[in-house]
C-alpha cells in the first residue's frame, strides 16, 4: 500500500485505487463553487459551519447528506474543498467496497499538518453486506479514538443506507412510551446514528430549477423567456429538474449553439 509518497502541500485531494492499492493525487477537481448551488441555502448553512469548526479544530460531526437524486449532495462536498483548501482542507474519495482500506491510510495521515475529509460518494449497502460494520468502528472508534483531524463526509439515496425490510417494522414493539426495534432494525440504525449531522435533500420547485439555469448561463446572451421554455422541456423530457438536470441542459445547449 502506497500512501506517504503524495505531497499534500501541493495536491488538495486524492482517490484510492483498489487495484494498484495506492491513493492517486487528483489534479482535475470539479470547480463547483458554494455560490452556484441554489436552493440548498439550509443545507449548505449548516455543512459549511460545521467544515469551518472542523478546520479551526473545534468539536464537529461526520456528515450524511442523503436525499433525492441530482439534488447536489456530492457538489456540495465538492465545493467546500475549492472554498477552504487554502485554510488546509484536504478530500479523499474512496468506494464503498474499499472502506476496509481506511484504517491504513489512516494510519499513514496521523502526522500530516492537515485536516481530511473522507468521501464517501453514494454510500449504500444491500442486504447481506457486511462492509458497513468496519465503518461504524471508524466513525465512533474503538479501543482508540477515532482521528481528530479527519471526518468522513458520504452521501446516500438512503437515510439509514441500507434497505429496510417491512417485515422489520412490523416485527418492532412499543414497550411503556419507548419503540423497541428488531435487532436486524437496530443493527442498520445504529449505523447512520453515528453520523452526527444529518442533511436531507429534496426535490427541487420548478423556480428553484430555473434559477440554477440562470446561474448556469449568467455570461451567455440569450432570450430568457426562450431560454426557461427549452430548459422546462428538457426537464420534461428527463422527468427530473434537479440542479443535475440543469447542468445536462447547459451542457446540452453549449454543443447545440457551438460555432
Amino acid at each position: 500500500m502506497t500512501v506517504k509518497n503524495l505531497d499534500w502541500h501541493n495536491i488538495k485531494a486524492a482517490v484510492w485505487r483498489p487495484h494498484s492499492e495506492k491513493l492517486k493525487a487528483i489534479s482535475r477537481l470539479d470547480p463547483v463553487t458554494l455560490d452556484s448551488l441554489i436552493g440548498i441555502e439550509q443545507q449548505k448553512q449548516a455543512l459549511l459551519d460545521n467544515t469551518l469548526r472542523f478546520i479551526n479544530g473545534e468539536p464537529s460531526n461526520h456528515a450524511l447528506l442523503w436525499g433525492s437524486r441530482g439534488t447536489g449532495k456530492s457538489s456540495l462536498i465538492k465545493a467546500l474543498l475549492n472554498a477552504f483548501a487554502d485554510r488546509g482542507l484536504r478530500m479523499i474519495q474512496i468506494d464503498k467496497d474499499q472502506l476496509h482500506w481506511l484504517p491504513e491510510i489512516l494510519d499513514d495521515l496521523e502526522d500530516r499538518p492537515f485536516r481530511f475529509i473522507i468521501f464517501c460518494d453514494d454510500l449504500s449497502f444491500e442486504m447481506g453486506e457486511n462492509s458497513y460494520k468496519s465503518l461504524k468502528t471508524l466513525l465512533e472508534g474503538g479501543l482508540e479514538l477515532p482521528p481528530e483531524h479527519v471526518r468522513i463526509y458520504a452521501t446516500s439515496n438512503r437515510r439509514h443506507l441500507m434497505p429496510e425490510l417491512q417485515a422489520e417494522n412490523q416485527l418492532s414493539k412499543v414497550v411503556g412510551d419507548e419503540v423497541h426495534y428488531t435487532d436486524s432494525l437496530e443493527d442498520k440504525l445504529a449505523l447512520s446514528d453515528r453520523f452526527g449531522l444529518w442533511l436531507s435533500f429534496y426535490p427541487a420547485s420548478w423556480d428553484s430549477y430555473l434559477s440554477m439555469v440562470e446561474v448556469l448561463f449568467e455570461n451567455i446572451t440569450v432570450d430568457r423567456q426562450r431560454l426557461h421554455e427549452m430548459a422546462k422541456q428538457f426537464a420534461m423530457s428527463r422527468a427530473s429538474h434537479s440542479g443535475r438536470t440543469a447542468v445536462h441542459f447547459y451542457k446540452s445547449w453549449l454543443a447545440d449553439n457551438a460555432d
